[in-house]
């Protein structure tokens, strides 16, 4: 018989990562709005200010990675959880940019440690046989919140115009998260303390370079996207709710094609269901860019999201197929990493071209960059991947 995939602790990190990525999502599309209504900011301003959490999660990923290794997985997870949710509480007394962009910056540290340590533990509590699977239907948590945080953050915001009962929210959703995980009994583990010598492949997957490379480019194009949708809504639009639409559009897509490639991963074809994502969101995304026209806009959404749902648990499983079994961590925060870096490169980059030379020249420098990494997996990272993969 089939070992039981849904168990409670499984059930458990999954519930807490839905909480933690609602608390993230539902200021997503609404930062850019607070900074330009609270402070003034402009587009390049909003840039660096929000791009501030990326560099520091990106610099906090490598040492999360060793950490999640290295320590008690629970004690890692539920300290870097409280921490993560003290920031919400700060956003809410910030009297000015300096000190919101010193809190954003902040933050970052805390967000890496926690989302390496809750995708390691439930990676932990998974039976090996479904390991693959479960990694997939992991990241339902994320698209369900996604689809939910992101319109109800903007509705919220058209409704009041509260910035203080957003930052409430997401400060009561990551509360509940730490609840949940604290709940979590994760299995017994042999500690990994002075067995091994530190090395660079405790911090970085130096194996992963080349998926590395590619996830950086799909950050970046998400980036731009996601970032500055609402304020393009506000602005060229006349109508702030049609990037929550949007995010419930493309969380639709990520969801279907969750469940659709769920046999892929778990027959073990990590290359092909990256392949097929990879070519979807790509697709999109020039959509995106190209044509200026509603239908359009949500038919990319739902593209993108049918892409990325095969895509993102795809490359999360080859990340973790290229590292030992110690290394899982170390795994994950190297894909995180990427992912962070691309997100900050996105929102500096989407932030200059729009002060510069407007939204679509932000939105198409955001499809190039998406496609020059589909066409690097497909000349170069596939095939290092079946090369060097150790199961």
């Amino acid at each position: 018989m089939s070992e039981r995939l849904w168990n409670t602790n499984y059930l458990r990190a999954w519930s807490a990562n839905f909480m933690l990525n609602f608390s993230f999502m539902v200021l997503m599309p609404v930062l850019p709005l607070y900074l330009k209504e609270q402070f003034g900011t402009d587009k390049d301003t909003i840039g660096m200010v929000l791009s501030g959490y990326a560099l520091t999660a990106l610099l906090t990923r490598p040492f999360s990675g060793y950490l999640v290794d290295r320590f008690p997985r629970k004690m890692v997870l539920l300290l870097s959880n409280l921490a993560y949710a003290f920031f919400f509480g700060g956003y809410m007394v910030a009297g000015s940019l300096l000190c919101f962009f010193i809190l954003r910056t902040m933050h970052g540290a805390p967000m890496g440690l926690v989302t390496v340590s809750n995708s390691t533990m439930a990676i932990d509590v998974l039976p090996s046989s479904r390991r693959a699977e479960g990694i997939g239907y992991y990241g339902l948590a994320n698209n369900l919140s996604s689809a939910i945080s992101p319109l109800l953050g903007l509705m919220t915001y058209e409704l009041t115009g509260n910035f203080q009962l957003l930052f409430c929210m997401a400060l009561v959703a990551s509360g509940l998260a730490l609840i949940i995980n604290s709940t979590i009994r994760p299995p017994v583990r042999e500690q990994q303390i002075n067995k091994q010598p530190i090395s660079l492949d405790r911090f970085f997957l130096t194996k992963g370079w080349a998926l590395f490379i590619c996830m950086t480019c799909f950050a970046m194009s998400f980036s731009v996207l996601s970032t500055y949708l609402a304020i393009y809504g506000k602005e060229q639009l006349g109508m702030t709710s049609a990037s929550g639409w949007f995010f419930t559009l493309l969380s639709i897509g990520l969801f279907s094609s969750r469940l659709i490639g769920a046999r892929q991963l778990r027959l073990g074809r990590l290359a092909e269901s990256a392949t097929l994502g990879i070519i979807t969101s790509a697709c999109g995304y020039v959509l995106f860019a190209l044509v200026q026209h509603p239908m359009a806009t949500y038919a990319s959404a739902l593209i993108i999201g049918l892409g990325n749902g095969h895509m993102f648990p795809a490359f999360q499983n080859m990340f973790i197929n290229l590292g030992r079994h110690n290394q899982r961590g170390t795994a994950n925060s190297t894909l995180l990493s990427a992912w962070d870096l691309g997100i900050g490169l996105g929102i500096i980059a989407g932030g200059f071209c729009i002060e510069n030379a407007g939204y679509q020249a932000a939105f198409l420098t955001g499809a190039v960059v998406n496609v020059a990494g589909a066409l690097f997996f497909l000349g170069h990272a596939r095939q290092h991947f079946q090369r060097w993969k150790l199961r």
